[in-house]
């Protein structure tokens, strides 16, 4: 069912990233087609926006604004068995999430001060996809961190449903509701990040955007990035599973299909120096897929050019193959998992061991599932309290302390041919 990559006996100069399979988007040519729709928006408000929920969505109604009444109603109409894993979900991240929330740092040069003071973010624009599935966890990881690094003024955004008189997913309502999120808009897409950006009808600009969404979504936060931040450009969601002859295939197998049941542009990843095991894999993966809901979907994913097994010479050479990948969900499934994951470098997530399945930590880990993907977990981090907050360094220096290195800045400023500043200190001492 997956093609198969040979990377045993390759040259450890190999550049592993070129030679490991990624979906294809095309972001830039995305963007040519969000731009129109930002602009009407920017131009037109709320009119635009209830015209493209329309287009987009077959949905007609002249507001955007979801009743408080209905969040409430989806609330108490939601079944008590996902209310109760809601709750355990929210509980948990709350908790990692306090835990994490950084402090104020301050630091004394004699009577002078530095203080690094970390100050939310004033208003934020929380995204929440709703079209293969309603992604209800979505509203608690980005909602939670929001909430506990103290922004002021939250408001979320998901696609208007047909099926459910033109509002969010009833799950989605129930969720921000029990979350205590009163300001819900129905709009989905490219539309509801420019709405975010540029105000429309009771939806105010904010100052940051997060969630993950749809190709166009992205590229209308690329677009609109700088009017406002962003958390990340997320495309298709992805797993690497880095597993030896210790694993159960049953297990792996079991993974590798629950992250392409999100899309057909998943991308399911094993990489291991064990042939059996990669056969074992593939057995159980014939059997699997044919006894899932979504087999269509999934098939399509692990066939298609981003998914594949790749079988190295051994745990070392798999450990720079799965850190060049830098995959958004990582697992280590081999004897030591926790040694081995120690040694990892670039993945948004690591899962260790055999108890650790990806979706595990898509609800209630108490870890994030907004991750980097793309590649991008070399350089960036997932969704946390950190993402809404900004720091400001204030200073304090009174007479004595500016003194002390007066001269200093007078001759680094000479330095870099900037006189002015050196003499916005001299002036004050003239008198």
């Amino acid at each position: 069912m997956m093609r198969r990559i040979d990377l045993r006996g390759a040259d450890r100069s190999l550049d592993y990233r070129a030679a490991l399979p990624r979906a294809e988007l095309d972001v830039e040519a995305a963007e040519h087609v969000v731009r129109p729709i930002c602009e009407a928006v920017r131009t037109r408000g709320l009119e635009a926006v209830l015209e493209l929920n329309e287009r987009f969505d077959g949905v007609v109604h002249d507001d955007i604004a979801v009743p408080p009444l209905a969040l409430q109603d989806a609330l108490d109409a939601l079944e008590p068995a996902v209310r109760a894993a809601l709750e355990e979900s929210i509980r948990r991240l709350r908790a990692s999430c306090e835990a994490e929330r950084e402090t104020d740092a301050v630091t004394t040069f004699g009577s002078a001060t530095v203080t690094h003071r970390m100050v939310p973010v004033g208003r934020v624009g929380l995204y929440v996809p709703g079209g293969i599935a309603p992604l209800v966890s979505s509203v608690v990881m980005n909602v939670v961190p929001a909430q506990v690094a103290g922004v002021g003024s939250i408001a979320l955004s998901s696609p208007p449903q047909k099926d459910h008189g033109g509002l969010p997913h009833p799950t989605i309502m129930a969720a921000c509701a029990l979350l205590g999120v009163d300001e819900v808009y129905a709009v989905g897409g490219a539309q509801a990040i420019a709405m975010f950006a540029y105000g429309a009808g009771p939806c105010r600009p904010v100052d940051l955007v997060t969630g993950p969404g749809s190709i166009h979504t992205v590229a209308a936060k690329r677009l609109l990035k700088g009017r406002i931040g962003i958390d990340s450009e997320a495309g298709p969601t992805e797993i690497a599973v880095l597993a030896d002859d210790s694993a159960d295939a049953a297990y792996v197998a079991a993974d590798l299909i629950s992250q392409a049941e999100h899309d057909v542009l998943a991308a399911s990843v094993l990489v291991t120096p064990s042939e059996r095991l990669a056969d074992d894999v593939e057995a159980e993966l014939e059997k699997q897929v044919h006894a899932t809901r979504h087999t269509e979907r999934i098939r399509t994913s692990l066939t298609s050019q981003q998914s594949a097994i790749v079988l190295v010479d051994d745990l070392q050479q798999g450990l720079a193959v799965v850190d060049a990948y830098a995959a958004e969900h990582l697992e280590i499934q081999t004897e030591d998992a926790a040694t081995w994951a120690g040694r990892v470098r670039n993945a948004g997530a690591i899962f260790v061991g055999s108890f650790a399945p990806v979706s595990l930590g898509d609800y209630c880990a108490g870890s994030n599932h907004v991750l980097p993907t793309g590649g991008c977990a070399c350089h960036s981090s997932g969704l946390s309290v950190r993402a809404f907050l900004k720091s400001v360094h204030v200073v304090e220096y009174d007479r004595g302390a500016l003194a002390e290195v007066a001269d200093h800045v007078a001759t680094l400023a000479e330095a870099e041919d900037l006189p002015a500043h050196g003499a916005a200190v001299r002036v004050r001492f003239e008198s």
